[in-house]
C-alpha cells in the first residue's frame, strides 16, 4: 500500500495540514503510521476528505459527519436526513434567487427614491413577514409580492 505523507494529502485536498491534524484528533481520519514527525496515510483517505467536504458543503456539523462513516471504514448516508437538507437547500436556492431579483429591482428602480417605489415597498413588507411558524423570517419571497 502507497501511504501519502500529511503534506502530499493536505495538497491534493486542498485543506491545511492542521484541518487535517484536527480531523484526526476528533476521530473523522486516522494516519496509518508517522514517518518521523509526519503523519502517513492511506490512499483511501483522499475519498474520506471528499465527502467531509461534501458533507460541510451541505451543512451538516463535523459530529453528524464523522456519525456518517462506520466503523468499518465505511460511509453510511442517512437517506431521510440527506432529503431533509435536499429540500432546506432548495428553499434556501428559492430565498436567494427571490432576493437577488429584489436587489437587481432596487439597482434598476427608475422611482426617485426607493421607498417612493410600490414594488420595493411590497418586497420590503414581504420581507419582515414571519409567515413560518417556528422558522423565523422566510426573507425575500417573490410569490409574496
Amino acid at each position: 500500500m502507497h501511504l501519502l505523507d500529511i503534506g502530499e494529502v493536505a495538497a491534493r485536498a486542498g485543506v491545511a495540514p492542521s484541518t487535517l491534524r484536527y480531523y484526526e484528533e476528533i476521530g473523522l481520519i486516522a494516519s496509518v503510521s508517522r514517518h518521523g514527525l509526519r503523519r502517513q496515510f492511506g490512499p483511501e483517505v483522499l475519498l474520506q476528505l471528499k465527502l467531509i467536504a461534501l458533507g460541510k458543503m451541505a451543512g451538516f456539523p463535523l459530529e453528524t459527519i464523522g456519525a456518517m462513516f462506520g466503523s468499518a471504514g465505511g460511509f453510511e448516508l442517512p437517506r431521510d436526513r440527506l432529503l431533509d437538507k435536499a429540500e432546506a437547500i432548495d428553499l434556501q436556492v428559492r430565498e436567494l434567487a427571490a432576493l437577488a431579483e429584489t436587489l437587481r429591482h432596487i439597482a434598476r428602480c427608475k422611482a426617485p427614491s426607493h421607498l417612493e417605489c410600490p414594488s420595493f415597498r411590497k418586497l420590503l413588507a414581504a420581507a419582515g413577514r414571519d409567515e413560518t411558524p417556528g422558522k423565523g423570517n422566510r426573507r425575500f419571497s417573490a410569490e409574496r409580492v
